[in-house]
């Protein structure tokens, strides 16, 4: 790699760089504004927060990685050809082909990323994801359990505490149990704590009453206590079983999956769709990078305009992107839909090398450029109008 790919190369991979953390950090932080309610409604710390949302961005890169490259090359080709170096280049021979090359090697570089976070990284960041959330949300003795609020944890039982003190002392206790539809048990107790051993977990109430009313009976029954225990094993441990989803599947699970596996037996359709997605992932930076250097790439004189090679460079990606999203989701019915995903990825990429080696200048229709002039003028000729002063 000679000085001038070396140049190319850090100035495409350093535009990358800062376009993928910063569109990655908005989109992050309007995501994770939805789980805010891990600090407010559950009790969580902000490093808990954090932690958790933070799991979700190798999946946004996915994504944004391809679109922030194709911004990176558009951004590396202006600034070469406002500083007039890509006609000095081509004047000293090299070709737009040669030229691509330092950005071939950034976009090989891009996809290589890509292909470990869409079959390893992305997958295993939504697992922990899935098994925090479990977690944390199996846990209502500690999160949902807030002062002040009634949680009902089951369709017949709420509890409600005062408020907690330091040392998971839990102060005000009350406790209504309707889900014996034979009696109603109501429980309040001065203070309580939780306890967790190898039989499950329990609410230890202590100082205490409790009232059981039994259906047929006129008089309910009441009794003080020093110490109860109340049974909550149920609801601490809903997060130990977790079943992974399609997108929490590795790449290997899901070219493999196993014979027994219940999601794949129900949805095969979706199984291939994300497989192929998995697949097609690290190819979307070559169309993107070969699309946009086929628009921009061409030496043009200063006198010539690239907002319309800029504009039809985003559009022919956004247009792909989206044809990509819509091929997708009807590949989870039809497998030919992935077929023609493939085929209209091979055919950008060959058209757009097509275009680099034949040195193709993209230039509008000259009809459309003398309308968009006779456009101009006419608007500016109105605007003159606009601001000659009114005779009075």
């Amino acid at each position: 790699m000679g000085s001038i790919d070396r140049y190319i190369f850090k100035t495409t991979l350093a535009s990358f760089a800062l376009v993928l953390v910063s569109l990655t950090g908005v989109i992050w932080i309007t995501q994770a504004l939805r789980g805010i309610d891990l600090m407010t409604s559950q009790g969580q710390t902000i490093l808990t927060f954090l932690g958790v949302t933070s799991l979700a961005i190798p999946v946004l890169v996915l994504i944004i990685a391809p679109i922030a490259l194709m911004i990176a090359v558009s951004h590396t080709l202006t600034k070469l050809a406002t500083d007039s170096e890509i006609i000095v280049m081509n004047a000293a021979g090299l070709s737009p082909l040669r030229l691509f090359r330092p950005f071939l090697f950034a976009t090989i570089v891009v996809a290589l990323m890509v292909a470990f976070i869409g079959s390893y990284l992305a997958p295993d960041g939504m697992r922990r994801l899935k098994r925090w959330d479990a977690e944390i949300t199996a846990d209502v003795l500690s999160n949902i359990l807030q002062p002040g609020r009634f949680a009902q944890l089951d369709q017949n039982l709420t509890i409600r505490i005062r408020e907690r003190q330091p040392g998971g002392l839990l102060v005000g206790i009350f406790v209504d149990d309707r889900r014996d539809p034979k009696e109603r048990v109501t429980i309040i107790a001065d203070h309580g704590t939780v306890m967790k051993n190898g039989d499950g977990s329990f609410l230890i109430l202590e100082d205490g009453n409790l009232e059981r009313f039994e259906i047929g009976k006129k008089d309910p029954a009441m009794v003080a206590f020093g110490r109860y225990a109340f049974d909550m094993s149920k609801f601490s441990n809903r997060g130990k079983d977790v079943t992974y989803g399609i997108r929490e599947r590795y790449l290997w699970e899901l070219m493999w999956p196993p014979a027994n596996d219940a999601v794949y037996a129900q949805m095969p359709g979706q199984f291939n769709a994300e497989l192929h997605d998995r697949f097609m992932a690290p190819l979307y930076p070559f169309a993107f990078a070969c699309v946009t250097f086929a628009f921009l790439g061409s030496p043009r004189t200063t006198r010539q305009s690239r907002n319309f090679s800029m504009g039809s460079s985003i559009a022919a990606v956004f247009g792909l992107r989206m044809a990509g999203f819509a091929l997708s989701v009807m590949a989870a019915k039809t497998a030919n839909a992935a077929l023609l995903q493939y085929a209209m990825l091979a055919i950008t990429i060959a058209v757009s090398y097509w275009i680099i080696a034949s040195s193709v200048v993209i230039e509008p229709p000259a009809g459309l450029m003398e309308a968009i002039n006779r456009s101009n003028a006419r608007l500016l000729r109105w605007s003159r109008l606009g601001r000659r002063p009114v005779a009075t």
